[in-house]
This record gives structure tokens, sequence and C-alpha cells, in this order.
């Protein structure tokens, strides 16, 4: 009887000798006025082993910054007739809106493929979830396009190597937001790794929101968007007549 109990309550005992994450954020909430031209966020936190020692072999550390997803259709241009035209596309259901990842190493000495794909630990591991037709070669170029598209724009971000841990115990790490990253949801992950196993993870939310005149416009353009229209084509005739006005007495 006493060995069937042992058995059955072997994963809670060992659930219980797991160390733990405790995640912070420097910022819960963050207010996008006209002036907004990016931040910088501090994912910073403590690990909590079983025994209050950290093991011999240094744990990592790998942190996620990421923004909600988008349905994002990507088109390709070509040149026919000396004009610019759309020619192949590809749609992409659910594409981070921003994704900044940072780690205590290289990801590639951290875990291996399989590992890095579960838990969407780069750019290149993203679940795009392709809903068009293509084949595989086609969606991996677009793939590819749609990834140094929005390196370029800041949206995708990597710092491999730069998760400071102190210690054993406590580690931080400095992510970028973009000054195009858009209102809602964020999740700051945070994971640790042992032995190129995911032993603990932890979330924490961070909401980016738009605050004072934008904010309003945003909300009037949400409650009211009939009126928010009357008024926009009130404004559009009365600047355009103002405009007229000073143009004949010049």
């Amino acid at each position: 009887m006493a060995r069937l109990l042992l058995v059955a309550f072997a994963p809670l005992m060992l659930a219980a000798r797991a160390p733990m994450l405790v995640p912070d954020v420097s910022q819960r909430e963050v207010e996008i006025q006209y002036s907004f031209t990016g931040a910088e966020l501090l994912l910073f936190g403590a690990i909590v082993y079983p025994d209050g020692k950290a093991p011999q072999k240094p744990a990592d550390i790998v942190v996620v910054l990421k923004g909600p997803d988008q349905s994002i259709t990507m088109r390709e241009k070509q040149k026919v007739a000396g004009i610019w035209v759309n020619a192949d596309s590809a749609q992409f259901r659910s594409a981070p809106s921003f994704y900044a990842m940072a780690s205590s190493r290289p990801i590639d000495r951290i875990v291996d493929e399989r590992t890095a794909a579960i838990y969407e630990l780069g750019v290149d591991k993203l679940q795009l979830s392709p809903a068009s037709l293509n084949d595989s070669d086609e969606i991996q170029r677009f793939q590819t396009g749609l990834v140094d598209l929005r390196r370029k724009t800041g949206l995708f971000v990597e710092r491999p190597g730069t998760v400071e841990i102190t210690d054993g115990v406590l580690y931080r790490a400095r992510l970028p937001l973009s000054a195009r990253v858009i209102v809602g949801d964020y999740t700051a992950e945070t994971f640790l790794v042992q032995d190129g196993r995911v032993v603990a993870a932890a979330v924490r939310d961070v909401t980016i929101r738009k605050s004072g005149f934008e904010r309003f416009i945003a909300l009037a353009a949400q409650n009211w968007s009939f009126l928010y229209g009357l008024t926009a084509v009130a404004l559009a005739v009365g600047l355009g007549w103002a405009a007229g006005a000073v143009a004949r007495r010049i």
C-alpha cells in the first residue's frame, strides 16, 4: 500500500522539487502618445530552487515579449511593361505583430531545434500558420520576406547573450519596443532552461494603449463611428473652404 501511494504521489513530489520563476516587468502598462518614439522594457526576476542553492552547472534564461497575433497577406511585386504590379501572394493567419527575444547565450547553444520550435524561441521558429495553398518553397520565401520586413521596422528583435544572471539566481534583460507597435495585450514570457530542457516558465502581461488626445480619437472612432464620420467630413469641408478663402485673398 505504501509503495502504491509513493508511486501515485511521485509526480507531485518531483513537481514540488522543480525550480520556479518569479518574474516581473518594469512597466505593466505602456501609454502611446503622438510623441511616442519607442520604449525599453526591463524584464527581471529570480529563480527559486527547492533547496535554496543554484546548481553547479548554471541554468539559462530566455525571455520573449510577444504582441497580439495578426492575419497578414504578403504580396510580391513584379515589374510588367515598366509598371510595378502585384504578383504572387501568401496569407499568414497568426503572425505576431511584435516579437522580441533575449537569451543568456545563443539559442542554438541552449536548446535543440525541436525544443526551440515548440516554444517559438527565435523569429525563425515562429508558427505563422500559412493559410494559402502555396508550395513549401514559396511559403518559406514569403515567410523570410515577412521576417526581414519586420526586422527592418524594429518589430522583430533578437538579442542573444544579453540576459544577465547574477549568482545563478537573479536575472534581467532589456527589450526594445518599436514606435510602430500596435495597441493591445502583450505577453512577457520567461523560460528557465537546464541541460537543454525547459524546466520552468512564467508569464507576465503587458498592456499597450493610447493615451491623451490619441486615445480620445480612437475611442470616438470605435464607439461613435457615425458622429465621428460626420465630424471628419465637416472638418475636411471646413478646412477646404478656409484654404480656398485664404487663396482668394492672396
